[in-house]
């Protein structure tokens, strides 16, 4: 019994000593940190600011004039459609990404820079508060490198149906 135990504790030394010797940490990557602060920056900022209106949009536009092309471009094509679109959607950053809330607060679609986490191509995705349910099975995010007039008719389709 007592050999069992000191063995238990042998094994449970190895894998700690493993852990830390050589290895990366499974955690969250930097960018994903990054990302957590600035949401606790901005929880803080919409704290103070009082829920204004004005203020999370001139936030939501900084961020996209700070993208680089063509993260920026496809950022003020996107502002554009869901302002045209859904009106009733209020801009805000989160997660440091802009974001368009309903009127509950409760964020409905974002914008994911490709530039955000080092990723190929930028993204559109909805979030549950969006209404795209279609059966048991719908698509909620979508990958986008550039956008043609084509693109910007679906995704006012998309957007339409999301704030129904």
């Amino acid at each position: 019994m007592a050999n069992e135990t000191s063995n238990k504790a042998a094994n449970v030394a190895k894998k700690s000593n493993a852990r830390r010797v050589g290895t990366r940490p499974t955690g969250f990557t930097d960018e994903e940190r990054a990302a957590m602060k600035e949401r606790a920056r901005e929880l803080k900022a919409e704290a103070r600011a009082g829920k204004s209106k004005a203020d999370p949009e001139r936030a939501v536009l900084a961020k996209i004039a700070q993208m680089p092309q063509p993260d920026r471009t496809l950022g003020e094509r996107l502002h554009a459609i869901v302002k045209a679109i859904a009106p009733g959607l209020s801009p805000k950053l989160w997660y440091g990404m802009p974001a368009y809330a309903n009127p509950d607060g409760k964020v409905v679609c974002f914008f994911q820079a490709a530039t955000k986490f080092k990723t190929r191509y930028a993204s559109l995705a909805f979030t549950d508060a969006a209404n795209l349910d279609d059966g048991a099975m719908w698509p909620t995010g979508f990958g986008l490198k550039e956008l043609t007039a084509a693109d910007e008719a679906k995704i006012a389709a998309i957007v339409r149906k999301a704030v129904r």
